[in-house]
Formats: C-alpha cells, structure tokens, sequence
C-alpha cells in the first residue's frame, strides 16, 4: 500500500505539473453549459427542465478531454516498461493513474456543477442529488475511459477512437444518474438509480484497472 500510494503521489505530480489539461476541462465543462441558454432562450422552466441532462453531457465531454494523454506521456518516454516491471505490477499502475485522472479532472467537475446548476435554474432540491451523482459518474467516466486509453494506445489516431470507443459504454451511467435527478425532482425517491450507478461504480472498480492493464501489455508487447 505504502507503494502504491507513492505512484499515486507521483501520478498527481505530474498531473499537476501538465495543469493545463485540468484546468481546459474545466473550462470546456461550464463553456459547454453555458451555450445552452444561448441556442435554446432563457425561459426558466425549459432550463430548468434540461439541466440535469445539460450538466451530465458535459461532464462526460470534458471528462473525454485529457484521456487521449492518460499513458501517452509513459508510453512514449520508456516510464510505462519501467512501470510494468515494478513489483506492484500493471494493474496498481492502472489503478494509480485512474484515481490521478479523477481526482484532477473529476474532482473539480463536481466542484463546478452547483454553480453551473444555478445558473441552469435547476431546483434547490435537486442539488444535493445532481452531486451524488456526479460523485458516482464521474468516477465511472475515468475507469472506463481509462481502458479505452490503454486499448488506443500508440494506435494512430487514437484520439479519434477513443470517444468511439467509449461513449456507448457511458451511456448506462448517463441514463441511471439523470433518473436520479428528475425522481429527486418529482418527489420520488432516487435510491434505485443511485444503487444502480453505484453497482456500476463497483464493477468497473473490480474490472477497469484488469482491463486497462491487460490493454497496456498489449500496447507494450
């Protein structure tokens, strides 16, 4: 563990140090929310109505935006064979990187979401849910975005097959959280979607950092 969480150390530092790709997902989250007034007129109830369904496209979007970079920077400077033969292994460097992507990109998606959702007009109510769920969501985009990374590996034009790759796979957590914010909304309870987004969660928690490493054996094989 000790290990490990020095990987995770040294993945946040180095996230940081590129905070350009941060900071440019954050941007692109409320640029992207922003515009939606502006195509469709300011009428407060239809604003109100989209606003889950706004906020959660966009998180998804942005969340796609510095995944194409996840293992590039590794892969190409020779770190990642390095990595694969440390004692931790492929999967805990996956892992490592995933919790990095998170907490960096993620992490201030959420921090951003109740500022942009009052500008949408979204309900009081509905806030404490829209972060639930995004807590939920987000986490799932980077585990599976992450092995669309590793699959996408060194391919050429991998940057184009990535959101191919992996946007059909978010749409199960984009349907389950949006549920969860209009039940909020209509006086019913929002439990069931929330436990299917956390079943989710928990399976791509056991399975993503597997699969992302598999991926990555392949791309250095």
């Amino acid at each position: 563990m000790t290990r490990w969480l020095r990987l995770l150390r040294r993945e946040l530092r180095l996230a940081l140090r590129q905070g350009a790709d941060a900071a440019m997902a954050v941007l692109f989250f409320v640029l992207c929310v922003v515009m939606f007034p502006f195509g469709i007129g300011p009428e407060p109830n239809v604003l109100a109505r989209i606003a889950p369904g706004v906020i959660l496209v966009a998180a998804l979007l942005a969340s796609l935006l510095s995944l194409d970079r996840l293992f590039q920077a590794d892969y190409e400077d020779g770190s990642l064979e390095l990595l694969s033969l440390s004692p931790l292994g492929l999967e805990a460097v996956a892992a490592a990187k995933l919790v990095a992507h998170w907490l960096v990109t993620g992490l201030p998606l959420i921090l951003a979401a109740p500022l942009l959702a009052l500008f949408l007009n979204l309900p009081a109510d509905g806030f404490p849910i829209l972060l639930l769920t995004l807590a939920l969501t987000t986490p799932l985009l980077s585990l599976i975005g992450g092995v669309g990374s590793a699959l996408t590996l060194g391919a050429r034009r991998g940057g184009v097959l990535l959101p191919l790759l992996v946007m059909p796979l978010y749409v199960p957590a984009l349907i389950f959280a949006a549920a969860a914010i209009d039940s909020a909304l209509m006086g019913h309870s929002a439990r069931p979607h929330l436990l299917l987004l956390g079943g989710l969660l928990a399976g791509a928690a056991t399975l993503a950092p597997l699969g992302t490493a598999a991926a990555l054996r392949a791309a250095l094989d």
